[in-house]
Formats: C-alpha cells, structure tokens, sequence
C-alpha cells in the first residue's frame, strides 16, 4: 500500500508535543519528509529525534515573522520544497472575563494563535505555490463554534482562525493550495495538565462534557491532519474538521 505523503515535505508548527508532535510522527510515518518546528528548540528536538530521519528541527516563535522565515528557509533547503504547511501553535490564556483579563495576555493569545497563522501562511504561501501547490492545515478547536465560559482571548483567536482559512482557501485555490481548519475537542495533551494539574482532575472536568464520554488521543486528531494534509481530500478547502467527540452537539 502506498504511503500517503510520499515524496512530500511538511513543516509542523507547534510540532514540539501534544498534537504537533503526533502530527509530525504520523506525516513522517506516511512518507513525509517532516521539519519538527517549535518554540522550544529541545521539544522539537526530541520529536525529530524520535522520528529519525528524515526530520529535522528547527526554534520557531510564530509570532515572529523572522524566526518563521529562517525555519522556512531551513526547510527548504534542507528537503528542497514544502508541500505541507501545518500550525498547532497556541498559547496559554487564563480563565478569566474581559474585565478580569490582563491586556498583555489578550496581545499574547492574538499574536500566537491567529498572528502566527498570518505570518505563516504569508511566507509559506509562495513557496508551496512555488512548486505547484500543497495543504494548509490550521489548527482551531471546537472553541471556535461555541463559547466556553471565561475564555474570551482562545474563543475568539480560534473563531477567526476558521474563517482566516476560508479567506485563504477562496484566495489562493488558483494556485492549487487547498486551506483547512483541524478542530478538536478536548485531548489529553500537557496544555490541559497545565490548566488542571492532574489528568483524572482534566478527565473529571472535561470528559462529561464530550458524548463519547472520553478525552480524545493525540494521534486521532493527527489522522484528522493527515486527511486534509494528503490527497485524499484533493476536493476540500475552506472547510472546519471536527473532531470532538460530540462536543458540539450539545
């Protein structure tokens, strides 16, 4: 059976752990040639490392648009071409309301997860059309369809994400990129650990909330990513993939 990224290069934003990571793993186990970007040059270390070659790994602050361009670049050389953009990246935002929300951390949630999809997709766009076009896939959450109390800075940067993405996909079509949005429920992921403490507190909280009464794996939302990064969604762009476990539903 042939492998389903054969051939291709793809650059993982985020790819340090959670999600990215397992994105990155599952490119690369379908034949990508995968560039593990991160904030955290040690964490996208150890997904390169853990994947072998070829990966590669490079520091990556999606808000800066210079440290995106040198990562780009790198991978370009490296792999000559991308064909596969992917952001995970997001930051951490308190819970809080407006008016108990600090302003810093409203320019911090705005420059991470929507900026840093801008800075991205404004350089990576012509390099994949560059070589005949490629896959966007642009993390969001089921957060961007329906409101979690306090959280007004994530809601927000991943309802505009969405239509972001839109806006690229009807702009660009023509020069074969096709623009997606991934957006899952809640996963089993160090972000929540961080926000609850344990993982029985993340899955006491969080898992009633999903119909299928669990948490989602990292890697089923990596064969999400996976879909929309291959050919097998050649006639889909513009679109949200959910995958959250019913969340919506209620």
């Amino acid at each position: 059976m042939a492998l389903r990224l054969d051939g291709k290069t793809a650059f993982v934003a985020g790819a340090g752990a959670g999600i990215g990571a397992a994105i990155a793993r599952r490119f690369a186990a379908e034949g990508a040639r995968v560039m593990c970007a991160d904030l955290d040059p040690e964490a996208a270390a150890r997904t390169a490392a853990n994947i072998g070659a070829p990966a590669l790994s490079a520091r990556c602050d999606v808000s800066r648009a210079a440290e995106i361009k040198s990562a780009l670049e790198r991978t370009e050389t490296s792999f000559g071409r991308i064909n596969i953009l992917v952001n995970t990246a997001a930051a951490d935002d308190p819970v809080a309301t407006v008016v108990e929300l600090d302003e810093a951390d409203w320019g911090r949630a705005l420059a991470v997860n929507l900026t840093g999809s801008f800075l991205l997709c404004k350089q990576g766009i012509p390099r994949l059309a560059a070589h005949g076009g490629g896959s966007i896939v642009l993390v969001a959450s089921q957060l961007g369809q329906v409101v979690s109390p306090r959280r007004p800075a994530y809601v927000t940067t991943k309802a505009a994400l969405i239509q972001f993405a839109r806006s690229l996909a009807v702009d660009h079509a023509k020069d074969g990129i096709r623009v997606n949005t991934l957006s899952p429920g809640a996963v089993e992921t160090d972000r929540l650990l961080r926000r609850y403490g344990t993982i029985d507190k993340v899955r006491a909280a969080l898992a009633p909330l999903h119909p299928l009464g669990r948490l989602a794996r990292p890697e089923e939302i990596a064969s999400g990513a996976l879909f929309l990064a291959s050919d097998e969604s050649s006639f889909m762009t513009g679109s949200d993939l959910v995958i959250d476990g019913g969340y919506t539903c209620l």
